[in-house]
């Protein structure tokens, strides 16, 4: 099945600017701490000396996605308290200090700069790093995703590219008001950095690969991430997520330091269709157990705790899997690509005949107003309990239109709202407060 969603190249590379902009502490190479406080759209965020809950400064990623920068700078933040799979994650904290080193701080060229001559000189091929390697092929599945759902739809995704000054950049897809979704986005993000020694000694607790000579004061870093969400428009088709990310520190030489892939995808209907579930479920466990056995189950109770709105006591939806920090630990850097690969190559095969099944089915607008209810449960996951969106909108200098493209265009909020008893809605809830084995 995997064949009939063979991906074209459709679109050009990086172009357009976005980026954050900094100032420089004179006597250190780090920044002082961030007060997130300061505007978004700030373009030299407040600088304090004031002394910060967390010691020592350590590196927060500037929030370029939704979820790629959200996750991996919650991550950074967070890596000394590393939280269990058998526990949901909670949000990013609202008070959080940054320190980067400047890039030309460093001796040689950047690790972008490396970068750029590779893809120059040589393209990147089966022998280039894993970091080019990975955004090649998220940026080819982007093209290929977007290019369906097009098909599908009718409508066009609005395209915007923007760099970023210390290299790196995005690219945000967005469909809105379409003839099936009612809004989509389809975002790739490519982040360089530096990692002082702090920072990396932070990471470490969930990395223990992680060492770093006691002769150099920083580490280069890479990440990179695909992020989707689409909100159809018929109440009986439901929303899709999905995220695959890949991070890595680097030598200064250019060559991996350490490196991990996080990722997974996850199902939201209004109205329930077992075998919707059970389609997308199995194609997911499909993927997993042609690399391990052991990556479904694991992966998809991750997924049902993780999102898992707290303070209504149900999950956001039917789940599917998810995972991250995947690292040498587990399997080799070749085989974990391609299970990442993979899972990710899977998501047209899982959602787009159930699309095409459920797009033009009939409903009332009893049914469409308990669409918009839902989707404000799913408003509430994303702007209370998810990570990466709180660590974003919460980041100085962040780009808040990405961030903020998985939300719905329309979602509404009944005060004191319960479903009939014994119907289909009652059931969804009952599903969602406590999730099935679908496969």
């Amino acid at each position: 099945m995997a064949s009939r969603w063979q991906g074209r190249k459709l679109f050009t590379q990086l172009s357009a600017q976005s980026r954050i902009a900094t100032k420089q502490q004179q006597q250190h190479s780090y920044r002082f701490p961030l007060r997130l406080g300061a505007r978004f759209n700030s373009s030299e965020p407040q600088l304090t000396a004031q002394k910060s809950s967390y010691t020592p400064n350590y590196l927060l990623i500037s929030a370029v996605g939704l979820s790629l920068a959200g996750t991996l700078g919650y991550k950074m933040v967070h890596a000394a308290d590393p939280l269990p799979p058998s526990s949901p994650e909670p949000g990013a904290d609202l008070a959080l200090p940054q320190a980067v080193q400047e890039p030309d701080q460093l001796d040689g060229p950047t690790l972008a700069e490396r970068d750029a001559l590779t893809k120059k000189e040589a393209g990147v091929t089966s022998d280039a790093p894993m970091r080019l390697r990975m955004e090649k092929f998220i940026k080819e599945q982007q093209d290929e995703i977007v290019w369906e759902l097009q098909k599908l739809d009718g409508a066009k995704f609005r395209r915007d590219e923007w760099k970023r000054a210390e290299g790196g950049g995005g690219i945000t897809c967005v469909l809105q008001d379409g003839n099936i979704f009612e809004k989509g986005g389809v975002g790739v993000s490519v982040v360089y950095g530096t990692l002082p020694k702090a920072a990396v000694a932070k990471m470490r607790a969930n990395h223990k690969n992680m060492h770093l000579d006691e002769n150099i004061d920083a580490l280069p870093f890479f990440a990179t991430g695909l992020s989707m969400v689409l909100h159809p428009k018929n109440p009986m088709a439901p929303t899709v997520h999905l995220n695959y990310r890949y991070f890595e520190t680097s030598h200064p030489d250019g060559t991996a330091h350490a490196w991990w892939f996080g990722g997974g995808s996850d199902l939201t209907p209004a109205y329930l269709f077992d075998e919707d579930a059970v389609h997308f479920h199995k194609t997911l466990k499909e993927a997993c157990d042609n690399h391990d056995k052991d990556y479904y189950p694991r992966f998809k109770k991750w997924c049902d705790e993780y999102f898992y709105n707290k303070h209504r006591g149900e999950c956001r939806g039917v789940g599917g899997i998810f995972f991250d920090d995947l690292d040498e630990t587990e399997k080799d850097r070749e085989n974990t690509f391609a299970f990442a690969q993979d899972c990710l190559k899977s998501f047209l095969p899982a959602y787009m005949p159930i699309i095409e099944k459920r797009k033009d089915m009939p409903f009332t607008e009893q049914e469409k107003e308990w669409q918009q209810i839902r989707r404000g449960k799913y408003v509430e996951f994303n702007l209370v309990h998810d990570r990466g969106t709180a660590f974003g909108l919460n980041t100085p200098g962040s780009r808040v239109e990405s961030i903020l493209m998985s939300l719905p265009l329309t979602a509404s909020w009944h005060y004191m709202h319960e479903p009939e008893p014994k119907s289909r809605e009652q059931r969804l809830v009952d599903v969602l407060r406590n999730p099935k084995e679908w496969v």
